[in-house]
């Protein structure tokens, strides 16, 4: 599939409210009252993709201690992306594994886990081992030349890419200060994100990137998967060891983005994430329970195509005009309540909106 990669400092450039509200200034007329990000979401129509009911995973809780019940609709990662254990964790759904098992961990601006607790559980056969060098993708076909490296006017459409995995949108980042010249803005009108650059979207995920590794590694460059809220990861004991896929993790805290490239990302949470994040902090060392009696159930876990009666979902095309003015908005808030625009925003600040549909 041909990539294209569309840099959102572009797309926040040429929002195109922007323009017209300096029109309204030049003209003399009132302007119009920013959109928040809701109301922009809820106005885009066409801009919307659907997520196979084959790439969610639906684990069910115990109910809660009122007899409701507690359900988490996970979104499995699509190709390039850790492909080794997401294979994994359909097999370990399909044998069942995880019915019968717990929510062993809980802690707190961090993780909730489970698995098997005692860890005799059986694996399933024909599990596959996989490398660490599967935690990034390679972006396999040289870049040409890249406005935002460069720091000169973006252009909605720049750069292309080839290899698996659909599009990679690299995310605005805070201009540099205006008080610099423009010869100095010029050359660096952008400032590199902590943990990787470029950083944006690849089909409605968050991930981060490195160019450098064209150089330094003899490829074009790196992509990877990136730690927010909600997302769902492989838990593995000392490297080179790398999981199976048996023991899964969640993100209920900040954005823990150290572990980015050291841990498999294989998916996030889409509905349900209350369930997990509101639950007792572990008493234990790391947040892991002591006793039984503080772990909550899992009855199943299932992929969703085996689910009767499961809605579907769908999430904001981030290569669309509306997440364009989603984003610039979540960056840039010029709604009524605030009073200063932050200037850009954190990956992980500019959560892709999911809904659920008929």
């Amino acid at each position: 599939m041909r990539q294209y990669l569309l840099p959102l400092a572009a797309l926040l450039a040429a929002t195109p409210a922007l323009p017209q509200a300096s029109a309204n200034i030049a003209a003399g007329r009132a302007q119009p009252s920013p959109l928040a990000p809701a109301e922009i979401v809820n106005a885009a129509k066409g801009d919307w993709a659907a997520i196979a009911s084959s790439d969610l995973l639906v684990m069910d809780l115990a109910p809660d201690a009122k007899g409701k019940p507690r359900r988490v609709v996970i979104q499995l990662m699509p190709a390039p992306f850790s492909q080794g254990w997401v294979g994994n964790i359909r097999k370990l759904a399909a044998a069942k594994f995880w019915d019968g098992t717990s929510i062993n961990r809980v802690q707190d601006n961090y993780v909730v886990q489970w698995g098997d607790a005692t860890e005799k559980k059986p694996l399933p056969a024909g599990l596959a081992v996989v490398p660490q060098s599967e935690y990034v993708a390679e972006i396999r076909e040289e870049l040409i030349d890249d406005p935002i490296v460069h720091g000169h006017r973006v252009r909605p459409w720049a750069t292309n890419v080839s290899g698996e995995g659909g599009v990679f949108t690299p995310i605005a980042v805070p201009p540099m200060s205006k008080r610099r010249s423009k010869a100095s803005a010029d050359q660096a009108q952008y400032r590199r994100e902590t943990y990787g650059w470029p950083t944006g979207f690849a089909e409605g995920w968050p991930v981060s990137g490195d160019l450098n590794a064209r150089g330094r590694l003899g490829k074009t460059g790196e992509i990877w998967p990136v730690h927010c809220y909600g997302m769902v990861g492989v838990g593995r004991d000392l490297p080179p060891n790398t999981g199976t896929g048996a023991e899964l993790y969640t993100v209920i805290g900040h954005a823990p983005r150290h572990l980015d490239r050291n841990i498999a990302l294989v998916g996030r949470v889409i509905e349900g994430i209350e369930h997990l994040s509101s639950l007792p902090r572990g008493t234990g060392a790391l947040g892991f329970y002591e006793t039984p009696e503080e772990r909550t159930a899992i009855v199943s876990v299932r992929i969703g195509s085996e689910i009767s009666g499961l809605p579907g979902y769908e999430y904001l095309s981030t290569e669309s005009e509306s997440f364009a003015r989603y984003a610039d908005a979540r960056a840039n808030r010029r709604d009524a309540f605030f009073i200063r625009p932050a200037g850009g925003a954190d990956v992980c600040n500019i959560p892709v909106p999911v809904r659920r549909v008929k």
